[in-house]
């Protein structure tokens, strides 16, 4: 089944309008997205468990309820880690005689009403799981098409804060139409639900997503893919090529969702592990633990509560990294962060452990600045006054990440590597650049403007430092005068 969590899985939210949306259309969403903003949801990328990867269709009650005292025994919850959302397989292959969804009872006996109290009683939110066609992925349940405001007014009754809207067994109109139903739905329930929709790129291009960013649209919905992320490290790979692709377009309110994290479903290494989970992080995507937290080893905890790697998903400034370069498997991502931070991570693809070399020049810095460096996975500065360039030697699929606590620095960069039709959204990123078609303006002035316009401002920033000879990690960089 496809995801639809914030890239969808990450919440992507939101969506295009159909051709014809109208003037009071287009001011009721954008009223909506400040409402769902307002109200806290999606200023950030959401965090917390989804069932899917691990239990599918074997989910039930006592499942959601102990995975959500897991949570909170675990401090997952107090890092963050809010939503418990019950994916395909909850409900009863029919609907009620007035025609409403309803609870499986030989899984779910009590009612998902009474399950969202026993999860907002543990200060965590709950969240559910539909379809934009006649059934769900699974088949073992209706999907919401011609349902929407009914299900809509079901899932606020319940106390939902959280649905995940996937694509599967429709009547073949354009999916766009079918999302944007559903948000009007929600929109008319009055309750602040994130929308994370499973687009599956069906239709999916940039004129559509400049509609949906500018129509408010996105506030609050997630953009998936076609294929469901495997607990695999081809398919880790496979789907962060493809959510880069997408970096422009998130912000907050707008996340792009690569899909739930498998970190410790078993299928990978620890550092192939780290590198999934610094990933995604970096590119602001929802961070949905897709393993069985109850039973998780000490390694996979030690993964998914590291702080600082958190921190920068979590970031206000809400711009998702982009891929810098890459060659023979090597490559690095880099993003901006608030305060006049970056972000920087130095992944190895290959099977072979190989130094990865960042100048200065490269990334718009004078080679006698100095750079204060820290591994946010040893959490310990590996260089207070570092010139010249960072030379690392990175393990076979592990990645290094690198976090400036404060840039000193004004340098800016615009992007112009776009397609004719696509030059109006070049946009202005924070401190970086120097290569991928990224030319540098020195202003500080624009430095604070564009701190000041974060949350409406869709940025790329090309950043790049390079690592060290540490397990994968991720740094910090200062800039010091």
């Amino acid at each position: 089944m496809v995801l639809g969590n914030g890239l969808l899985v990450l919440f992507l939210c939101i969506f295009k309008t159909a051709c014809a949306l109208n003037a009071s259309d287009h001011r009721g969403h954008e009223d909506y997205a400040q409402f769902l903003l307002a109200n806290g949801v999606a200023r950030t990328p959401p965090m917390g468990w989804n069932s899917w990867n691990h239990f599918q269709c074997g989910i039930d009650e006592w499942t959601v309820k102990s995975t959500a005292d897991a949570l909170v025994s675990t401090g997952l919850a107090a890092l963050g880690f809010k939503y418990v959302n019950i994916d395909d397989c909850w409900a009863e292959r029919n609907r009620d005689q007035m025609g409403n969804l309803r609870a499986k009872s030989s899984t779910f006996p009590s009612g998902i009403k009474a399950l969202a109290s026993y999860v907002h009683a543990k200060g965590l939110k709950l969240g559910i799981y539909s379809d934009a066609g006649y059934s769900t992925c699974s088949k073992t349940m209706p999907g919401s098409l011609g349902h929407e405001d009914q299900d809509a007014r079901t899932f606020a009754a319940w106390g939902v804060d959280y649905l995940k809207y996937d694509n599967c067994y429709h009547d073949g109109s354009q999916p766009q139409q079918r999302f944007l139903r559903m948000s009007y739905a929600l929109q008319r329930a009055k309750r602040p639900i994130l929308y994370s929709i499973c687009e599956w790129y069906t239709g999916f291009n940039t004129r559509w997503e400049r509609r949906i960013r500018q129509n408010g649209l996105v506030s609050l919905a997630t953009l998936g893919e076609r294929r469901d992320i495997k607990d695999r490290w081809d398919s880790v790979t496979s789907i962060a090529d493809i959510n880069n692709i997408w970096g422009r377009f998130a912000g907050p309110g707008r996340w792009n969702d690569p899909d739930m994290l498998e970190v410790g479903n078993g299928g990978m290494t620890l550092e192939e592990y780290r590198s999934h989970f610094s990933i995604w992080a970096v590119m602001k995507a929802p961070l949905l633990i897709g393993c069985d937290i109850r039973s998780a080893s000490r390694e996979t905890l030690a993964i998914l509560r590291n702080k600082e790697v958190i921190d920068v998903n979590q970031d206000p400034l809400g711009v998702q990294a982009r891929k810098l370069r890459s060659k023979a498997g090597l490559e690095v991502w880099a993003g901006p962060l608030s305060r006049r931070r970056l972000v920087i991570v130095l992944w190895n693809r290959s099977r072979v452990g190989a130094p990865i070399m960042v100048g200065w020049r490269e990334i718009g810095l004078s080679p006698s600045q100095a750079v204060l460096v820290r591994d946010v996975w040893k959490h310990s500065f590996v260089s207070k006054s570092m010139r010249f360039h960072l030379t690392a030697l990175v393990a076979p699929h592990a990645c290094k990440m690198v976090w400036p606590p404060k840039l000193r620095s004004c340098t800016h960069f615009v992007e112009i590597n776009l397609e004719d039709d696509d030059k109006e959204d070049a946009v202005i990123d924070g401190p970086m650049g120097g290569s991928n078609g990224w030319l540098s303006s020195y202003c500080d002035a624009l430095n604070k403007l564009i701190e000041a316009v974060s949350i409406l401002a869709h940025l790329i920033l090309s950043l790049t430092v390079s690592s060290f000879n540490i397990q994968a990690g991720i740094f910090l960089g200062s800039y010091l005068s």
